[in-house]
């Protein structure tokens, strides 16, 4: 088939939804094929599955590198093209009330780490990078680094919870501490904050006075695994757009949102 997408995935655990993905390539649901897939953590299962399909695959300490900043922060090597400033203005995870100090370790360390991943992709192209439980923000150093062209993000992920509620590393728990009667799992586009970029597809399922957080989290990965691959053969076939969208509220006040649209 012509116009095969070359996608890179980055995971940090047992890469059940990159499973999801390789399976909707190889059985052609996706017109598409893995060419990396690249971890933070050097214990992750889902390198297991890069070794049976024949993926090339790579591994970038982040906790070795933190490890190294807390310790001696002038010997973690920064690369040429780092700008603090400029990285700290675009960023929307933290907020002017955020210890300064706990800010810059966070962007240094981030951002020498990210820049380890940028040199082992530089020798696999690739049209989309999904985030199959990556479990670190990126920062505007590796989003511009990777989305080169305006109005045409590359970065993809899912987050289970149904977004803008519950952004965060526990979707799933903080839905079901919340008391929530609906759950669900989201795929958006990666921005410069937490889960707050685009919104590609969701996917909802009841919770009842029955469910465990452990029954939660079976009823979410099971709709997570037939999302994932939807919205990225959407891609594949050309059929996301972003688009600015101006929206009035009652008060006359208007604001702005960027959105993912399938056309």
């Amino acid at each position: 088939m012509e116009n095969k997408i070359r996608i890179g995935a980055l995971i940090s655990g047992g890469g059940t939804n990159l499973q999801a993905v390789i399976d909707s390539c190889e059985s052609g649901e996706i017109n598409g094929s893995i060419v990396f897939i690249g971890t933070d953590n050097p214990k992750a299962k889902g390198l297991q599955r890069a070794k049976k399909h024949g993926i090339p695959s790579f591994i970038v300490d982040y906790t070795s590198i933190i490890r190294s900043y807390k310790t001696l922060p002038e010997k973690v090597k920064m690369p040429s093209d780092f700008d603090f400033q400029d990285i700290l203005k675009k960023q929307s995870i933290f907020s002017d009330k955020d210890n300064p100090e706990r800010i810059k370790a966070f962007l240094y360390t981030r951002a020498a780490a990210e820049a380890g991943i940028l040199d082992k992709i530089k020798d696999y192209p690739f049209d989309l990078l999904i985030l199959a439980g990556f479990m670190r923000n990126l920062t505007p150093y590796f989003i511009d680094s990777v989305n080169t062209t305006p109005g045409k993000p590359k970065i993809m992920n899912i987050h289970p919870a149904l977004l803008p509620s519950f952004p965060g590393v526990d979707g799933y728990g903080d839905t079901f501490r919340y008391g929530c009667k609906v759950g669900g799992c989201t795929v958006h586009f990666i921005d410069y904050g937490e889960d707050s970029g685009p919104i590609i597809g969701q996917r909802a399922f009841d919770i009842t006075k029955e469910d465990t957080l452990d029954t939660i989290k079976e009823k979410g990965l099971k709709l997570e695994w037939e999302l994932y691959p939807e919205c990225i053969r959407l891609f594949s076939e050309g059929r996301l757009k972003i688009l600015k969208k101006i929206h009035t509220l009652e008060s006359g006040k208007q604001y702005k949102r960027t959105v993912a649209d399938i056309v």
